[in-house]
């Protein structure tokens, strides 16, 4: 994502807040972490991308086909439930959706920084309406088995490997520099829209007519965001230098991440937790069907608590003027803490209050780490290192998932919903004291009136090498 070629349209800090990521865009001959260029001006509203008309068109039709993608992820999983009984057979069907990402996904990076990111996502939003009406077409006649909804998943799955850092990357080829952090999070919040308003009516459709209606409208969907990329003004798009085909590109891009610790474990850490602690699909159907022993509309419910604190949390992410380190790891901390204590919870009523404040603060961390990672990345590498970020965060399902599904079948919902918050936990204190150290950082206590009490402060001294003060300075 960039407003120009090469590496002079790399990001500048937004301010001496502004996470690792915003002071450490690269030019030619400085030495990462360097910041480039003059502080940008500050946060110009919530939804001021807004303003720009292919953004407009972009997230009109964003919205449409999100609402169809949650009304098919909701439909699948109970179809899914519906047809086996097992959790971990909805597990199976997850991780076999983002298995490709797993397989294939730094491959999708190196295509998304070859080729022009609006053909590809022209070919790839098609792709994706038609495996949704495929499934339709199999559900509504009556055909449809649990291997077909496995195989539709993995075809999903394979187009979404180039459809995410497309999309990903396209979005500042949108909006320029000044705004993609705007951008990020009203992306976020239009998905968490969508998450509102997909499951009530995919609950409403399964109930009174079966779960085929909700993957046909899904499939048709997507006719929006086809229709908004051919609508868009080429001229007003921020273009960006494609890389040239050569050998060794995907190793550049690793090469490029792990010398970047404001990158590497950001991305380590939303690795855990997209592979531990986002099953909602297996914990939300085993809460439901075997705890609460209710139906597919109480799983809309308990989905669409979780979209409505998810949209609130990218709404204040739209806001915020920063996405500092500290921000990320303590809602991660807090994201486990949550998670532990819903599987705890002793009713129904407590346990989908809880979803809430779980869908803010996992969102939190979803906007902060992809601002933070799009931030600090030089436009030529975005692809690959979007490709990473997505791949560790979504591929890394079907390692956990197969796991947490036998965890929940096995031992309970809430043994399986704890296991995920613990591992999450766990990730993030054992991450947040390695970002402390790597930044030479020092926990500070100061328990005077009006002071805060523990906080993590620089302790940089003469001779500390340049990379390390500027994590400091910033984490």
């Amino acid at each position: 994502m960039s407003t120009g070629s090469g590496a002079h349209s790399a990001p500048a800090p937004n301010s001496q807040e502004d996470t690792v990521s915003d002071a450490t865009a690269t030019t030619p001959g400085t030495a990462p972490g360097i910041a480039a260029g003059p502080a940008a001006t500050p946060r110009k509203g919530t939804f001021s991308s807004l303003r720009i008309r292919n953004y407009r068109l972009f997230a009109t039709g964003q919205m449409v086909s999100n609402t169809g993608t949650w009304m098919q992820r909701i439909a699948q999983d109970w179809l899914v439930l519906s047809l086996t009984g097992s959790s971990a057979a909805v597990g199976i069907t997850t991780a076999l959706q983002f298995l490709p990402m797993l397989l294939f996904g730094l491959y999708g990076g190196v295509i998304a920084d070859r080729f022009a990111k609006r053909r590809l996502l022209l070919l790839t939003q098609s792709a994706m309406g038609l495996t949704g009406l495929a499934l339709a077409v199999l559900t509504l006649s009556g055909q449809v088995q649990v291997w077909h909804v496995y195989l539709v998943a993995f075809a999903l799955g394979l187009v979404t490997v180039v459809d995410n850092p497309a999309r990903q990357a396209f979005v500042s080829e949108m909006v320029g520099q000044d705004e993609l952090r705007n951008a990020v999070s009203l992306n976020s919040a239009n998905f968490q829209s969508a998450r509102l308003i997909g499951p009530a009516v995919a609950g409403v459709l399964i109930t009174a007519f079966g779960s085929g209606w909700a993957f046909l409208f899904n499939g048709l969907s997507f006719i929006a965001p086809v229709a908004g990329l051919l609508m868009m003004r080429t001229a007003e798009l921020h273009k960006v230098a494609r890389v040239p085909r050569s050998k060794g590109q995907l190793r550049e891009g690793l090469r490029y991440v792990s010398g970047r610790p404001d990158l590497i474990w950001p991305i380590v850490l939303v690795g855990f937790i997209g592979t531990f602690g986002f099953n909602f699909p297996i914990w939300l159907t085993a809460f439901v069907y075997h705890v609460f022993h209710a139906g597919a509309g109480t799983y809309a419910l308990f989905n669409g608590l979780m979209a409505a604190g998810s949209l609130i949390g990218a709404l204040l992410a739209a806001r915020r003027g920063s996405s500092r380190l500290r921000l990320l790891v303590g809602a991660a901390m807090l994201f486990g803490a949550l998670e532990i204590t819903a599987a705890a919870a002793p009713s129904f009523w407590i346990f989908a209050a809880l979803l809430a404040p779980i869908g803010m603060v996992g969102l939190t961390i979803n906007v902060t780490a992809n601002s933070s990672v799009q931030m600090a990345t030089d436009p030529l590498m975005r692809g690959r290192v979007m490709s990473l970020f997505m791949m560790v965060f979504m591929g890394g399902t079907p390692l956990g998932a197969p796991v947490v599904g036998w965890v929940t079948d096995t031992f309970g919902a809430r043994v399986g919903f704890l296991v995920g918050g613990a591992i999450s936990m766990a990730a993030a204190a054992l991450i947040g004291l390695i970002l402390a150290r790597v930044g030479g950082l020092r926990l500070k206590i100061d328990l005077r009136r009006g002071h805060q009490h523990v906080a993590f402060v620089p302790r940089v001294a003469d001779g500390t090498p340049s990379t390390e003060k500027e994590l400091a300075a910033v984490a």
